[in-house]
């Protein structure tokens, strides 16, 4: 079975888990990166005209990213990870979702939070691909390598 980890990060914390993960899991690592940078103003979710707050929004919203990870379909399972925004993913994991497709393959999602749970992109997802094999998400806030080792299992 070939594993990919596939993350969003904005600030890095999301990045870390995603390397130990891979690391554990003896997957392929990738960066999901958008085709514009989001800077410290783009962040800033008080400011209801940022750029993350505008995209999250608008459900709709499909930021570009870069498109360069080879071989999609060559992998079985993907991990999927991001920080939770207003209680669920950026709308950039969509992005990389509708550019791969994703059908039939195990996806498990896993999130970093300031104080979010992931329950509610888990539900958004699953039903918004349901030619995905969805598995139960997980939040790895502080995961050590010890943890990730028992949640691939």
């Amino acid at each position: 079975m070939k594993t990919l980890v596939a993350y969003f990060s904005a600030t890095g914390t999301t990045e870390a888990v995603a390397k130990d993960l891979a690391e554990v899991a003896g997957a392929t690592l990738y960066e999901i990166k958008p085709e514009v940078k989001y800077t410290a103003a783009d962040l800033d979710w008080r400011d209801k005209q940022s750029r993350s707050s505008v995209e999250m929004a608008d459900k709709s919203s499909r930021p570009a990213i870069v498109k360069d990870l080879k071989d999609a379909d060559s992998y079985d399972i993907i991990y999927i990870g991001f920080p939770v925004w207003w209680y669920t993913a950026p709308t950039i994991i969509n992005s990389f979702i509708d550019t791969y497709g994703f059908k039939g393959k195990t996806v498990i999602l896993f999130a970093t939070s300031g104080g979010s749970g992931i329950a509610g992109a888990d539900k958004q997802f699953h039903e918004q691909y349901p030619d995905i094999n969805w598995k139960e998400g997980k939040l790895l806030n502080d995961a050590t390598k010890k943890d990730l080792k028992a949640w691939v299992k």
